[in-house]
């Protein structure tokens, strides 16, 4: 469980270092854009250290942040805005959290 929270925050660091250099060509807002991608993978971060430590508030935070980022990908994968549809996408964005969601739907009691 901690290693899909920790592996999705990596993803989300990757993305909002990605916009920075977009921010110096001139793109003010991808500055922006790339500050608050880093802050959502700290708190995913936060929230994996969380769940990790059987935090009740956590895993509902996680499960919460999960359901977000599996609209926002079906809005992704629905509408054509020019996102990316390839096979690593559909991983990251979907793959991803449905696992995390499946692995936090167990009870805290359970260990299999």
């Amino acid at each position: 469980m901690f290693v899909l929270l920790l592996m999705q925050s990596l993803f989300w660091l990757i993305a909002g270092i990605s916009a920075m250099p977009f921010a110096l060509a001139g793109e003010v807002y991808m500055g922006g854009l790339g500050v608050l991608t880093m802050l959502l993978a700290l708190a995913t971060l936060l929230l994996g250290i969380g769940v990790l430590w059987r935090m009740r508030r956590a895993r509902a935070l996680t499960i919460a942040l999960e359901v977000v980022c599996l609209f926002g990908a079906a809005v992704l994968l629905l509408l054509p805005i020019g996102s990316n549809g390839g096979v690593v996408s559909i991983l990251v964005n979907t793959a991803l959290p449905v696992a995390v969601l499946v692995l936090l739907r167990k009870e805290a009691g359970r260990t299999f």
